[in-house]
């Protein structure tokens, strides 16, 4: 357990220095920062060899803390979060809050709630929301786990966290939902 708090301690203090870190997910590993930093947004997107008009998604622990960036949560967004039987990230509009960066055009940001232990507890002792992109060169298979990750990736961050290493076994990305104010529901990604 020792390790682990560590691990977690390092990764807020990179993130609070505006540094850009590799960590597992509820889903695929990802790789992440400050999402309230432009500088370290942009990073990111270095990092991922990927154009900045492609929106980021970001992690949260809670509904509490997902409200601080969304102007109003459409009601049915706490439906499907409570239903969703998979991770699931919202794309919702009116973002407020976050590295502009890191906002699409059309106002929106893609959020999701985490309930996987280590990235919960990262968002929680970061109190902040984390950008969280899957650990992988625009155009690649996103990293399912840490020994599935481009060397490249490796060198290219400022922390690797060192919880869940080991582990060997399938993870995939989130399911995608864009909601509108108006209640409108389109499937991104299933």
């Amino acid at each position: 357990m020792a390790q682990y708090d560590k691990d977690i301690k390092e990764a807020v203090r990179v993130m609070r220095e505006g540094g850009v870190i590799l960590y597992p997910t509820d889903t695929v590993w990802g790789i992440g920062c400050d999402a309230t930093n432009p500088e370290a947004v942009s990073k990111v997107y270095a990092v991922k060899q990927r154009i900045d008009s492609k929106a980021l998604i970001c992690l949260v622990d809670s509904e509490a803390r997902l409200q601080r960036y969304v102007r109003n949560v459409p009601e049915v967004a706490w439906d499907i979060f409570e239903l969703a039987t998979k991770p699931t990230t919202i794309v919702l509009d009116g973002a407020v809050n976050l590295a502009p960066n890191l906002i699409a055009d059309d106002g929106s940001i893609a959020m999701r709630i985490t309930s996987e232990p280590f990235s919960k507890e990262l968002c929680y002792r970061f109190q902040k929301a984390i950008v969280s992109t899957s650990a992988n060169i625009s155009g690649m298979p996103p990293a399912q786990n840490y020994c599935d990750i481009d060397p490249e990736l490796l060198k290219a961050v400022d922390y690797v966290c060192t919880s869940r290493r080991q582990e060997k076994k399938p993870h995939t990305p989130s399911s995608i939902i864009k909601l509108t104010m108006d209640g409108q529901v389109t499937i991104i990604r299933k």
